[in-house]
């Protein structure tokens, strides 16, 4: 409970801060009332989420990745269960492949986030101890959203990583991923091309 009143303490008073600045050019600090109104407005699920509705059940998924540039992919096959979370507000996609011939599964989460006015995404695997953050932003009908981030390398330094997703429809998504090992020069890295069962 004690952790419930601090967080909303700490956006309660970000909010006062936006309002305060807003509301400059009239020097009228924002009410509680005005503060809740805010509040609820970025609480509610808007139109990148209904996409995200439309989205939900079990895809097969169809993988390939690249560790060099110059050979092959290595191809696998999966599945995605995706499922709307708290009520519309977060998509959780949950992977099941294999990679390098050993069973590989993941968490996806993505946000459309009303109050930045972006996408925000964390990655999870059991290959892995790091929890792998991008953010982005879509295309204008909202179907095409381009994320960035990056996570530590082994050896030192960050790899770069830029992704697209592709909502080609509601039975069909791409997902393709780039990346920029130690500063070198951006390769394709993974491709993934989901088909609803």
């Amino acid at each position: 409970m004690r952790y419930l009143q601090f967080t909303l303490f700490v956006v309660f008073s970000l909010l006062m801060t936006m309002g305060v600045a807003d509301d400059k050019k009239n020097d009228k600090p924002m009410s509680h009332e005005e503060m809740m109104e805010v509040y609820t407005k970025l609480a509610t699920p808007g139109e990148p989420h209904k996409l995200f509705a439309s989205l939900t059940g079990s895809w097969i998924t169809k993988t390939k990745e690249w560790m060099d540039p110059q050979k092959p992919a290595v191809e696998s096959a999966g599945s995605a269960d995706i499922k709307l979370l708290l009520g519309g507000r977060f998509l959780q996609q949950e992977i099941t492949s294999s990679m390098h011939g050993k069973p590989y599964s993941g968490i996806w989460t993505i946000a459309y986030d009303n109050l930045l006015k972006q996408y925000v995404s964390t990655w999870i695997d059991n290959m892995s101890t790091q929890i792998f953050m991008m953010n982005g932003t879509a295309s204008a009908d909202g179907k095409t959203i381009t994320l960035t981030g990056q996570h530590a390398e082994v050896g030192g330094g960050y790899m770069a990583h830029r992704a697209i997703w592709k909502i080609v429809d509601g039975n069909a998504q791409e997902f393709t991923m780039y990346g920029t090992h130690h500063g070198g020069d951006e390769m394709k890295m993974l491709e993934v091309i989901y088909t609803r069962k």
